[in-house]
């Protein structure tokens, strides 16, 4: 009984202790969790968490895969990189290690030997080359040494043997603009200078290289100077943060993108190291536009605003970047430089405050100007250049995006070339400005700034070194090097080539250097219409040689000498050198009344430049895709349209040109090497000219076609002339040598009065070259006596010169080089060739009949 009262009474002790458990009066919290209500609450909650841990992962792994393929596809824009042509060094050069080190880091190259262009070492007197796996070409690395300023010696590093040359990587122009235009110069950690890394870190975050992606110290600060100021005037997100925005997100100002900006940056930080995540950021800023470009990074930045690789920047220079990371547009140095030198100034306070700088560092940047190059509103120096690539390449490799991938794309261009090309115009153009602006039709009117354009390309490759498309492409990125303009007297080159070709094509007459050709006052008839032109400020000479045809720039003497050739056999020629089909076969085209563009004309030259030979223009060497594999090679397009001989007789009448005709001013200026050009007027001014290794054609004119009034002589050609003293200089283009004689050339004393062989009685005297066999014979009938001997060049027998042989040109000049070679007597009976005016029906070519007469055009040649 009573154990099982014990064990009834146990039963009824549990549950009444069970009922009973009490919770003590203070724990609240637990009493109302332990509650229906609290219960419900603990299961939202729960709920809640579950859904936003789940929210959380989802949007975690969401950018991560963001990330993830960002990364893999490359950190920057994939956008294609071009390059300029190889720069070659050799032996003699005069030039330092500090200078080809500058070289080779705007090629990409380092001091870290990981860098996959190529790493260099600088030693005393030294510098060694060691091109990377992304290099142009596959050479072997090389020791450059010095002395005395020169480069002494160049030795592989592969064999251990000397070397006359070695190139150096192609230097970057510009990276081609994505379909954002935007334009960026990617940069390395190491290549980014101590300078900039300190002004950014005290601009934006000095904790950077200490924290995890979050500042909560620097949050406080930012908080407390806010309220110190009653304004928003400190930003609180780190470098990480910021670049988070850049990379992946926009700049809206949302809870949405503020939670995703803290999501990305915390997974930058897992992935990346701090100078990777700085590198970025370095290159991903936002930092203004020029012209119609954003710049992005300070790569680009630095070229933009100071003309400069980045590891040339000076402390006030990166102080002024670094400020311009607030708002680019606000503190934009063109047009807000007062807020931009305030800020500069704040920035290096901030420098010397967290010890970067010293004092006496602080006190002479602030004292600096803010000083940002002006000019063309385009980070590279050929803005027009890069405008034509991206056309060529549309032409050359279709269906292919190159703004989408990170191709590299070599070029032709010669950078010395271009900042020669670069200062000349702007140096000629602004003497230009001068001689318009006191025309009468600007006065008390707004001027009107005449345009520009140089083409600079070697003859014997086609390849463009040097394009100017305009006097600022800031303002302008109309490329001028393609504007349809009427070329002038430039193509009466052409008139004159097919002239001295009656020699070897045959002929009625044959005409020569030497043949004399009437100018005066001539209307010429041509399809039922009448033709009258007149010739610069209405000077006539009578009769003349075609020397001085060609070297005055005579136009009615032009004229007649094309009809003499047929109209149809000069545009011929000028077609097959590339010169629009547009050009018909009228009187008109004699004297450059159809247009052309410059780049046309150019090509054109080639033929001249070139001993007869055309070669077409070219800007693209060498484009590879990211990978390595070569998407196109260019290759030379040549064809022979001239003989050598009739070409050698034009250049040599372009010499004349040159020595005394209308472009004598180019050696007044002081070029004297040798050299062939011709200007050209019509509405606007015209040089095209040439040495054995360079050519340059130079336009200028008024962009709605008006009347520039200004001669080629005093617009055109001091801009050409400034070029090619500059670009002489360089050694490539320094060794400009006389003109080749090719084989059967002519060389005989004439009497420039009737164009014959001179005789002893003859006051002037003057050595012409000729095609051999179509030297005038006989004597001159003026001064009747002994004539003189002839030269042939190609001749096997030693060389005999009349002792009243004259030199080309008047005294002082050269005999022809290579035609002293042979001589040989000459019969003197043949009366000397001469133009005088005939009627151009009866000059038509011979492939088209004379028009017959009617009735009445009968009647009135009897009262003729």
């Amino acid at each position: 009984m009573k154990s099982g009262a014990n064990s009834g009474n146990e039963g009824k002790v549990g549950r009444s202790s069970e009922r009973k458990v009490k919770v003590p009066k203070n724990a609240w919290i637990v009493r109302f969790l332990l509650g229906p209500v609290g219960k419900t609450v603990v299961a939202l909650v729960a709920v809640a968490v579950l859904v936003t841990g789940g929210i959380f992962i989802h949007f975690y792994n969401q950018y991560s895969t963001l990330i993830d393929q960002r990364l893999k596809g490359g950190a920057y824009n994939a956008t294609s990189r071009i390059f300029a042509a190889p720069q070659p060094i050799a032996v003699g050069d005069e030039t330092t290690p500090a200078v080809i080190a500058m070289a080779l880091r705007r090629a990409g190259y380092s001091e870290n030997r990981k860098n996959a262009a190529g790493y260099y070492e600088i030693k005393p007197d030294a510098i060694d080359i060691f091109p990377g796996a992304d290099s142009y070409f596959a050479q072997e690395a090389a020791a450059v040494r010095f002395s005395r300023g020169r480069i002494g010696k160049i030795v592989s590093l592969g064999d251990n043997t000397s070397r006359p040359l070695y190139e150096l990587e192609p230097e970057l122009i510009t990276n081609l603009h994505d379909r954002n235009r935007e334009k960026q110069r990617i940069v390395r950690y190491e290549d980014i200078p101590v300078t900039l890394r300190s002004a950014v870190l005290a601009a934006e975050d000095k904790r950077f290289f200490s924290h995890a992606g979050f500042d909560p110290l620097g949050i406080l600060r930012t908080a407390y100077v806010d309220l110190k100021h009653g304004r928003m005037e400190q930003g609180a997100s780190t470098l990480s943060m910021q670049l988070s925005r850049y990379m992946f997100l926009t700049l809206s100002r949302t809870w949405k993108r503020k939670a995703a900006e803290v999501l990305i940056t915390m997974q930058l930080e897992q992935r990346l190291t701090k100078e990777q995540i700085f590198e970025l950021y370095c290159n991903q800023v936002d930092l203004g536009r020029r012209g119609s470009f954003m710049i992005r990074g300070f790569g680009e930045a630095s070229q933009v605003y100071f003309g400069k690789d980045i590891r040339s920047l000076t402390v006030p220079e990166a102080a002024t970047l670094a400020g311009m990371l607030r708002s680019a547009s606000y503190y934009n140095p063109y047009r807000h430089a007062d807020r931009l030198l305030e800020r500069r100034n704040a920035v290096l306070a901030l420098m010397r405050d967290d010890k970067f700088i010293t004092d006496r560092d602080y006190a002479l940047a602030t004292q600096t100007p803010v000083k940002v190059v002006s000019g063309a509103a385009e980070s590279s120096a050929a803005p027009y250049f890069v405008d034509l690539i991206n056309d060529e390449l549309e032409r050359r490799v279709p269906d292919h995006d190159f703004q989408a991938n990170s191709d590299r794309i070599y070029t032709t261009l010669d950078l010395n070339l271009q900042r020669a090309a670069n200062e000349a115009v702007s140096i000629g153009i602004r003497q230009v400005d001068e001689l318009v602006k006191k025309q009468k039709r600007f006065r008390n009117v707004p001027f009107v700034e005449p345009q520009t354009a140089l083409i600079a390309l070697d003859p014997h490759t086609g390849q463009i070194k040097a394009l100017v498309g305009g006097r600022n492409y800031g303002v302008s990125q109309l490329n001028h090097v393609l504007a349809l303009r009427q070329p002038g007297s430039i193509f009466k080159a052409f008139v004159y080539a097919a002239a001295m070709n009656t020699a070897i094509a045959g002929g009625n007459p044959v005409i020569t250097p030497a043949t004399i050709v009437v100018d005066e006052p001539t209307t010429f008839r041509f399809d039922d219409q009448e033709y009258s032109p007149s010739n610069f400020e209405h000077e006539f000479f009578g009769p003349v040689t075609v020397r001085k045809a060609i070297a005055k720039s005579l136009n009615v003497a032009t004229i007649k000498i094309a009809e003499s050739v047929g109209y149809r056999k000069v545009v011929a020629l000028a077609h097959a050198s590339g010169i629009s089909e547009d050009v018909k076969a009228t009187p008109a085209m004699a004297i450059g009344s159809y247009v052309a563009t410059p780049l046309e004309m150019a090509g054109a030259y080639t033929t001249f430049a070139n001993g007869g030979i055309h070669v077409q223009p070219s800007m693209l060497a060498l484009v590879k895709e990211s990978g390595g594999r070569v998407m196109y090679t260019a290759k030379p397009e040549t064809k022979q349209v001239l003989d050598p001989r009739s070409n050698y007789l034009l250049v040599n009448l372009l010499e004349e040109v040159m020595r005394t005709g209308t472009a004598a001013g180019v050696r007044s200026r002081g070029f004297l090497v040798p050299a062939a050009g011709k200007t050209g007027t019509s509405h606007d001014g015209w040089f095209a000219g040439f040495t054995s290794d360079l050519l340059c054609i130079v336009w200028v004119g008024f962009d709605d076609n008006r009347e520039l009034d200004v001669e080629g002589a005093r617009s055109a050609l001091p801009i050409w002339t400034e070029f090619m003293k500059r670009a002489i200089t360089f050694r490539q283009y320094s060794n400009a040598k006389p003109f080749d004689v090719p084989d059967g050339i002519v060389s005989l004393s004439v009497d420039p009065q009737t164009g014959m062989p001179a005789t002893a009685a003859c006051p002037d005297r003057k050595l012409e070259v000729f095609i051999a066999g179509s030297e005038p014979t006989g004597v001159c009938p003026l001064h009747r006596g002994k004539g003189d001997q002839t030269i042939v060049s190609g001749w096997d027998t030693p060389a005999v010169i009349g002792a009243n042989a004259e030199i080309p040109g008047g005294a002082g000049e050269r005999p022809v080089p290579g035609a002293a070679t042979a001589s040989r007597q000459v019969s003197r009976n043949s009366p000397p060739p001469a133009i005088p005016y005939k009627d151009p029906v009866m000059a038509q070519d011979p492939a088209q009949p004379p028009k017959k007469k009617g009735f009445f055009g009968r009647l009135k040649d009897v009262f003729k």
